[in-house]
C-alpha cells in the first residue's frame, strides 16, 4: 500500500504543478510534452485523476485514525 500512495502522491503533485502552470502562464505542460488530447495525453489527465481520488480517500483514512 505505501507504494501506491508514493505513485498517488507523485502523479497529484505532477496535476498540481500542470494546473498551476495553466493558471499562471496559460501553458499545459502535459499537452505540450504528449501533444493536444493525444491518447497519452488522454491517459495521464485519466491517471492524474484516478490518483486524486485514491489519494483523497488514503488521506482521509489516515486523518480519522486520529479521531
Amino acid at each position: 500500500m505505501h507504494i501506491v500512495k508514493i505513485i498517488t502522491f507523485v502523479l497529484v503533485l505532477i496535476g498540481a504543478l500542470n494546473w498551476g502552470l495553466v493558471g499562471a502562464f496559460g501553458i499545459d505542460l502535459v499537452a505540450l510534452i504528449f501533444g493536444d488530447m493525444t491518447l497519452f495525453a488522454r491517459i495521464i489527465y485519466i491517471l492524474v485523476g484516478i490518483s486524486a481520488i485514491i489519494y483523497a480517500i488514503t488521506a482521509y483514512r489516515d486523518l480519522s485514525k486520529f479521531d
